[in-house]
C-alpha cells in the first residue's frame, strides 16, 4: 500500500514507547488486538518506522490497521505491505491541526454545506475517536469517500 507518515509525538502512549521511539511489535500486535482489528500481521520495528505486512479482508480495515500502528507515540512512519482481498476506493488520511473540529474537516473535504458528514469520518476512526468533540492536533484520522 505504501508508506505514510504520522507526528512521532502525537497518538497514543503505549508502553514502551516514547517520542524517541515506537513500541516493540509485541506491544503492537497488542494495540491492534485491542481496536479489534487482526494481529495476525507481521509488524517489524526499526526506530520510528513500523513495518506492516500480511492480510487484510478490506480496504478500510488495511487503513485502520496503519492508522492503529502510526498512531502511537514515538511512530514516525508506516511502511505497508497489506494485501487487500476486497478492494475499495481508498481514504484520503488527513492529520488533525490545531483549531480543527469534525466539522469543519467534513466540510473541507465533502463540501460547504456537508459538516453533518462528520458523522461518517467519526465511524471510519472509532478507535481512536470516541468523542467527536475531544480530537487531537497529530492524529491522522481517515477521511472516507462518500458512498
Amino acid at each position: 500500500m505504501g508508506l505514510f507518515s504520522f507526528i512521532k509525538e502525537a497518538g497514543a502512549k503505549i508502553f514502551g514507547s516514547s517520542p524517541a521511539k515506537a513500541a516493540t511489535a509485541d506491544d503492537l500486535q497488542k494495540e491492534l488486538a485491542g481496536h479489534g482489528l487482526p494481529s495476525d500481521v507481521a509488524i517489524s520495528v526499526d526506530g520510528d518506522k513500523v513495518k506492516v505486512s500480511g492480510k487484510a479482508m478490506t480496504t478500510e480495515e488495511a487503513e485502520k490497521i496503519i492508522l492503529a500502528l502510526g498512531n502511537t507515540a514515538g511512530v514516525g512512519q508506516v511502511e505497508s505491505d497489506l494485501i487487500v482481498n476486497k478492494e475499495a476506493p481508498a481514504a484520503v488520511f488527513y492529520t488533525v491541526k490545531k483549531g480543527d473540529t469534525l466539522w469543519k474537516i467534513a466540510e473541507e473535504h465533502y463540501g460547504k454545506g456537508q459538516g453533518a458528514k462528520y458523522t461518517e469520518i467519526v465511524k471510519a476512526n472509532t478507535p481512536p475517536v470516541k468523542n467527536p468533540d475531544l480530537i487531537q492536533p497529530g492524529w491522522v484520522l481517515r477521511i472516507p469517500p462518500l458512498g
